[in-house]
Formats: structure tokens, sequence, C-alpha cells
């Protein structure tokens, strides 16, 4: 099977914003691929007292949804705050876990493919200060950063199996 970035596909999306799209099936094919098999329990231990599976699980749904909304120019809401307090507090299963990121990377997809391209250079603010960025800066960021915590997840499983 040859990786999302390979497969020629979303040719409808401008160049620049397929790599996101890519990236995002990268990251959900190995949440899938190395999570299998492992116990709602596995799911929440701390192996070698690293952060648990299911930390980083809840922490990549909740922050493409941050990221995404800040993309869009719009502002966290409640939901979103008492969501980000919560991604440490063990209790979902694997598979509902799982099925969240999916819907997450369903929704963020979507958007992503009805962004404007000439919007990428557009200013937008993060967070309560406003730290500047863009909107390609915060969907590459987006990117990385959800790599970043599907590395770890991966880390996670291999010393949970």
């Amino acid at each position: 099977m040859s990786e999302p970035w390979l497969s020629g596909m979303h040719t409808g999306v401008d160049p620049l914003l397929r790599p996101i799209l890519f990236s995002l099936e990268q990251s959900q094919g190995d949440l899938h691929q190395w999570t299998e098999g492992l116990s709602d329990e596995a799911t929440w231990s701390k192996p070698h007292g690293l952060a648990a599976l299911g930390f980083h699980l809840r922490h990549i749904t909740g922050s493409v949804d941050r990221l995404f909304t800040y993309a869009q120019d719009a502002t966290l809401n409640d939901e979103q705050m008492a969501y980000l307090k919560s991604e440490m507090e063990p209790g979902a299963t694997l598979a509902q876990l799982l099925a969240d990121v999916d819907a997450m990377f369903a929704h963020v997809a979507q958007g992503i493919r009805a962004i404007d391209p000439s919007t990428l250079a557009s200013e937008r603010g993060v967070g309560r200060k406003k730290l500047p960025t863009t909107v390609i800066g915060l969907l590459i960021h987006l990117a990385e950063h959800t790599q970043r915590h599907v590395g770890e997840a991966i880390i996670t499983a291999k010393l949970l199996k």
C-alpha cells in the first residue's frame, strides 16, 4: 500500500493544501495500525511514565479542532476550552477515541477543501494574545503537530504491546 502523498488523490484540491490532507490521512492510518489490539485499560496506562496513549488521541482531536478554528479566523468556544482541560482524563475507550479522531479529521478535511487558496497568506491570531501567523502557517502547524503526537502515540503503543 502506498503512502497517501504518493496516491495522486485530491486532484481537485489546490496543490498547497493537498499535503495537509495527505498528512491527516497518514496520521489516521498510522493511529489505526499501531493501536490495533490494544485494550481500553492499556490505552490509559503510562508505560515508563510516558503520557497515556489516550491523552495523545484526545490531544490530536482537540488540537486539530483548535488550530482549524484559528485558521477560520474564529475564537475558541467554551466547549473547546473544556475539552482542552479534559484531555488527560482517562475513561474513553480506544474505539471512541479513534472514532473522535476520525470524525475530526473528516470535518477538517472538508473545511480544508473549501479554503480559497487566495486566503492562505491571510493573517490570523492564535490564542488570547492573538499571536501572529497565517492561514497556511496554521494548517502546516496543524499537520506537523498532529504528526508529532502520532509519533508519540506509536512509541507508546509499541511499549504497551
